[in-house]
């Protein structure tokens, strides 16, 4: 059986990391042979939509089941459209929450046991570094602030899924431009803090490289996520409408959602004052 352990370092000697969403590291466990694949989490610095993201994730690694310390309600759902049972409340190294696992000493959960934007404050940054890093919907330099992980703000949406693109300067550093490669105002900094500026923007790309991989597969394998909309929360309040990227949705009276149009970006979902949306895997294609 292939299970998956949110965990906050890469080995089974690591302890059970008690945010879902936002854990380090995903260990993908194969519980007869206790072989583990760690899994950097590439959604820890969204914005919002990190849950759903990282539940996507799951699902197309093939777990059965995951262990972790909380779930919100939106990744959650995520797992009950793929099948996936979830576990909470697990704490301890992971090895042996996963030999608890196989004794059968826990039971599913029947629903999520924190609120939805659970562990959003409380992502890890490196000192005097905040990334605000997302994968946003549409193409090209998006509109107005994109929400970031870590601290502050980053400017804009970016491509792809997520809450938005950016990379605020570190405190007493200057901008850096990912698309010249190097700091700006480069001359003004040390040869150490220009070193941090690159790693950062590095990791940055590699998180979006493995977020349009995971988009990739999901398409390969002819499903993708849409928003769907919980017709008895909807208020018809239009916020949706404004944040979509997409153009996929217009109210009449309630939010009514374009699944073709839809790219599964999650900004409604974070954006929802009655979290009335909810992102769910569906076909596409013929």
């Amino acid at each position: 059986m292939k299970i998956a352990v949110t965990s906050t370092g890469p080995t089974l000697d690591d302890d059970v990391e008690a945010r879902f969403g936002r854990c380090a590291y995903f260990l993908i466990i194969d519980t007869d042979t206790m072989e583990c694949e760690p899994i950097e989490n590439p959604n820890i610095a969204l914005g919002g939509g990190a849950g759903i993201q990282s539940a996507q994730l799951m699902s197309e690694k093939g777990v059965t089941t995951v262990l972790t310390g909380n779930c919100g309600p939106n990744a959650f759902n995520v797992f009950g459209q793929a099948g996936i049972q979830v576990i909470v409340g697990v704490s301890g190294p992971v090895r042996s929450a996963v030999e608890q696992f196989k004794t059968g000493a826990f039971s599913s959960a029947s629903g999520p046991n924190v609120a939805s934007h659970f562990g959003i404050n409380a992502a890890p940054a490196g000192p005097g570094l905040g990334m605000g890093f997302g994968m946003g919907g549409g193409g090209g330099m998006g509109r107005g602030m994109g929400r970031g992980g870590g601290m502050g703000r980053g400017m804009g949406k970016g491509m792809g899924r997520g809450g938005g693109m950016g990379m605020p300067a570190p405190m007493g550093m200057p901008s850096t431009s990912p698309a010249a490669g190097f700091p700006l105002g480069a001359g003004s900094q040390s040869p150490e803090q220009e070193l941090a500026a690159l790693k950062q923007q590095a990791e940055m790309i590699e998180q979006q490289k493995q977020q349009l991989n995971q988009r990739i597969t999901q398409l390969e394998r002819g499903r993708k996520a849409v928003a769907v909309v919980d017709l008895e929360k909807c208020t018809g309040c239009g916020i949706c409408v404004d944040v979509c990227p997409a153009g996929a949705i217009e109210v009449n009276q309630q939010a009514v959602i374009n699944d073709e149009a839809c790219t599964g970006c999650a900004a409604c979902v974070s954006e929802c004052p009655n979290e009335a949306i909810i992102l769910a895997l569906r076909k596409v294609g013929k």
